[in-house]
């Protein structure tokens, strides 16, 4: 991955990770990542875990950021996040999956999508 590319990942989680907290939810992890992949927030929404796929794009001339989560990518979360729960020995009412997208403006803030219970 280019470094350019890392810094708009970095910023697109800096963003939705504020605009999470803005809402109420509580990040109890960033970032986390073993052999298998990485999780880019774990957060509390009251008595539930959330695990939540940033995707930040430059422009939506490909699509919405959030047509990057593919099956294999769910596939891939509902893993990790089964092994985040073990690894921290939570045991959540409900645990949910939720997408944000971050598209960037040339003027003002970023336009920020929240996906709730994306799948």
């Amino acid at each position: 991955m280019t470094t350019q590319r890392r810094a708009v990942g970095a910023y697109g989680e800096n963003v939705a990770a504020q605009h999470l907290q803005e809402q109420g939810l509580v990040v109890l992890d960033r970032n986390w990542r073993c052999a298998d992949g990485e999780v880019d927030l774990v957060l509390r929404d009251g008595h539930d875990i959330v695990f939540c796929e940033v995707k930040t794009r430059r422009s939506d001339r490909f699509g919405p950021p959030a047509a990057a989560v593919t099956p294999q990518k769910v596939r891939r979360l509902q893993h990790l996040a089964l092994r985040w729960l073990a690894e921290a020995g939570i045991r959540p009412r409900e645990i949910r999956f939720d997408v944000v997208e971050v598209l960037p403006q040339t003027r003002g803030g970023s336009q920020v999508t929240h996906i709730r219970a994306a799948f």
